[in-house]
């Protein structure tokens, strides 16, 4: 009796075998599968950061007040946040003051040139200043030497659409990728600024001083020729 039942147990587990062998011959392995498959890569602006569908609702860009203005923009929320806010600011003590309709940051990406710079306030990582003010020569020199300025304090983490082949001198857009490690060095600086009184954006500085002047027009011959 134990032998028949030792027997039917072999044989049931040898066709139970033989029917996994033969599904497993007719269906692709998962190995086999995922490496059939291409990793699909997020959609990026033109400076390397992944843009986003939307803002203030399951996104990196969200509408950020601008201290002191009365402004807010949606920006890549973070250090990006803290730079751009930083240019706006300054632009706004020392440039000329912002209108709340001359500023703008995240736009849909259907709405922009995907291939130019512009790109970038698809990823809420550039804000515009006066939006129709892009032709070149839209500032008086001591309004650009100031600008320059404000550039130099972000050590080239923010490039101006001035300085770009297609000309846009309303556009400032952090320049270099999600992964460089300035980002975080500016935007550290620049936080620890706010926190000191006598620094910052409206703390007064000397943008004709020799050592601030060197500073930002060899940023400028670099981006310029970039």
């Amino acid at each position: 009796m134990d032998h028949q039942i030792a027997r039917r147990t072999v044989l049931r587990t040898a066709a139970l075998t033989g029917m996994a062998a033969a599904v497993g011959s007719v269906l692709p392995t998962a190995s086999a599968s995922a490496e059939g498959r291409t990793p699909k890569r997020p959609v990026t602006s033109a400076n390397g950061w992944t843009i986003q569908a939307n803002a203030d609702r399951d996104s990196q860009v969200w509408t950020r007040p601008v201290a002191g203005t009365g402004l807010s923009v949606a920006v890549w929320i973070g250090d990006v946040e803290m730079i751009l806010l930083h240019v706006v600011r300054r632009f706004h003590y020392e440039i000329e003051e912002i209108q709340r309709i001359d500023l703008a940051g995240w736009c849909e990406l259907s709405k922009l040139h995907k291939g130019l710079p512009e790109s970038n306030l698809a990823s809420g990582t550039a804000v515009r200043i006066r939006p129709g003010a892009r032709a070149r020569g839209g500032f008086f020199p001591l309004q650009e030497l100031v600008l320059r300025d404000v550039l130099a304090e972000c050590e080239g983490v923010v490039r101006w659409g001035g300085d770009d082949r297609e000309v846009d001198e309303s556009l400032f857009c952090i320049a270099v990728g999600p992964h460089d490690k300035r980002v975080r060095t500016v935007a550290d600086k620049l936080r620890g600024w706010e926190a000191t009184p006598g620094e910052g954006a409206g703390a007064g500085v000397d943008v004709l001083s020799p050592s601030r002047r060197s500073r930002a027009d060899g940023l400028a011959r670099v981006q310029r020729s970039g």
